[in-house]
């Protein structure tokens, strides 16, 4: 017989398959080898007492055989003569997803990237790392797997409206993630393991008969009375398709200019703007997990502590953003002269630091007081809120003094608005400088994320501490444009046969937000191509 059940355990007891089993058993009131194996459904920790638990809900099997869980079956098919092919532009989550689909549903994809395949990818990071020196091609933001393959890959996502979120991690699964990922609250892959997911992906997607070219450019469309024919890429060929899907990427912004110049429809999007702020890891474990110190640690047992924040400041909201336990910070411009930080876990997430973005939302009316003494700033730019970010990314850059080093104050000296005398160890590998952020930051930002610190600390004791460092800048938390598309048939609400997607377009908000907006745009483009889905 099977059962369904929810354990409360010690991490301790939850790390052992034999305890777990008699925990069952006990539960069940059977005896232990009645058991003949269970799987794991969800997993999460609650730390809200002096003591953490673990909450384990499993499927067991009592008396009858054990069976592995059920996988999604992937009916792929040979595409390498399908009678329709479509151009999916971007090797991202969003990217990859939609090749997928279109291989299921006997659709030919052909990926063009503008970055390189994420082995070539890792020199150009070490350069940016090192020397300093940014490759506008191929960056923490361009190349094969998108921005998520090198910031760490973490899979949680709210979006459960726009998809099934349990298939697109069955597939990560089936290309190579631990089976971890399907039973954890806030399930991660880690950067050292996504470059092999990627490139089983790719592998398989070529094998079908799919295609995909590396610094391969988009640099044109080619369109003939409000409907796609073709696309330019590298200023020279033409790839003709039946219809072209847009996966850019949040960071893509001479896409936004080209299609701003060939007069195709986009808005101005707000998006949220501030710093990443780095504690070290033990202390963030001594205040989440309250039964442990920052001397004791945390043991064996249990994972580097996370945490998330938000609060209402001045009516406008803070809150952090891509929080990475045992993580480090990156520099994650796409271009010279604009400084850019993200954070990134590996997979044992096994770093001295915690870090977070900590952000600030900001609109068109931010941007519109930012520029008031610019003449040349229209009111009505759709780019506007892309134009204020690049603006505040280069005054970052310029705070640091070049070769990216970044503009970092205490947690406490922001509050206190000093500069700091000296800064503690950093994880950000191009080095920081001290600064005062009142000056890289717009005024507003500044002030918000000032008082916010206060109130976090009042949430979480220990969290407002100089120990704390603020690094700048956070602006890449989401696309500032948004491509409309009509909400039936997913198509560019002017340019048919054209679907914006993902994050880049402004639908998407994470790794497994964008896969489920590409296997949906995928699915879109094949219905009107006439084909059916099964999906």
């Amino acid at each position: 017989m099977q059962h369904q059940l929810t354990l409360r355990l010690l991490p301790s007891q939850a790390a052992s398959q034999q305890t777990v089993t008699e925990q069952i058993a006990l539960s069940l009131s059977v005896a232990a080898n009645k058991v003949n194996g269970y799987y794991i459904l969800k997993q999460s920790i609650d730390a809200r007492s002096r003591q953490p638990w673990i909450n384990l809900t499993v499927k067991a099997f009592i008396d009858e055989p054990f069976q592995q869980r059920d996988t999604v079956v992937f009916e792929h098919k040979d595409v390498h003569a399908a009678k329709n092919q479509v151009i999916v532009v971007g090797s991202g989550p969003a990217g990859l997803f939609a090749a997928l689909k279109l291989i299921e549903l006997g659709i030919k994809p052909i990926i063009i990237e503008r970055g390189k395949d994420v082995r070539s990818r890792r020199r150009d990071l070490a350069a940016l790392n090192k020397e300093g020196e940014v490759n506008p091609e191929s960056n923490y933001c361009f190349g094969e797997g998108g921005a998520g393959t090198y910031s760490d890959g973490k899979l949680y996502t709210r979006s459960n409206k726009r998809g099934d979120i349990d298939r697109i991690l069955q597939l990560f699964v089936h290309f190579g993630a631990e089976e971890k990922i399907l039973y954890q609250s806030h399930p991660h892959i880690g950067t050292n393991k996504l470059p092999h997911i990627i490139t089983a992906m790719r592998e398989f997607i070529r094998s079908c008969g799919g295609e995909i070219h590396f610094e391969t450019k988009l640099t044109n469309f080619i369109i003939e009375k409000e409907e796609l024919k073709a696309v330019e890429v590298n200023h020279s060929s033409v790839l003709k398709a039946d219809a072209a899907i847009l996966a850019t990427g949040h960071s893509a912004r001479d896409i936004f200019e080209l299609l701003h110049q060939n007069n195709i429809l986009i808005e101005a999007k707000p998006f949220a703007l501030g710093v990443r702020i780095e504690h070290p890891q033990e202390l963030i474990d001594s205040i989440q997990y309250k039964c442990f110190t920052a001397i004791d640690g945390r043991g064996p047992f249990l994972p580097p502590a996370s945490y998330s924040l938000v609060e209402q400041v001045r009516g406008k909201g803070v809150f952090s953003f891509c929080m990475c336990p045992g993580g480090i910070i990156a520099p994650a411009a796409t271009s010279p002269g604009e400084l850019v930080v993200n954070g990134w876990s590996p997979s044992k997430r096994n770093n001295a630091f915690a870090n977070s973005g900590m952000v600030v939302s900001v609109d068109k009316e931010d941007a519109l007081k930012y520029f008031a003494n610019k003449k040349q700033i229209n009111a009505h730019d759709p780019l506007l809120l892309m134009k204020f970010q690049q603006a505040v990314e280069q005054k970052a850059f310029a705070a640091g003094g070049g070769k990216f080093v970044a503009p970092a104050q205490r947690m406490m000296d922001v509050y206190e608005k000093k500069t700091s005398s000296s800064l503690p160890d950093c994880s950000y590998l191009p080095g920081i400088t001290s600064a005062d952020l009142s000056t890289v930051l717009p005024d507003f930002v500044f002030e918000d994320l000032r008082l916010a610190f206060k109130q976090f600390g009042q949430k979480m004791r220990g969290y407002f501490t100089n120990e704390a460092i603020a690094v700048a800048t956070e602006s890449r938390t989401s696309s500032p444009v948004r491509i409309p598309r009509d909400a039936e048939t997913l198509q560019h609400t002017q340019i048919k046969k054209l679907y914006p997607c993902g994050e880049g377009a402004g639908y998407a908000g994470g790794i497994v937000s964008a896969a489920m907006d590409g296997e949906r745009v995928a699915i879109a483009a094949a219905a009107a191509l006439n084909h059916s889905s099964t999906y």
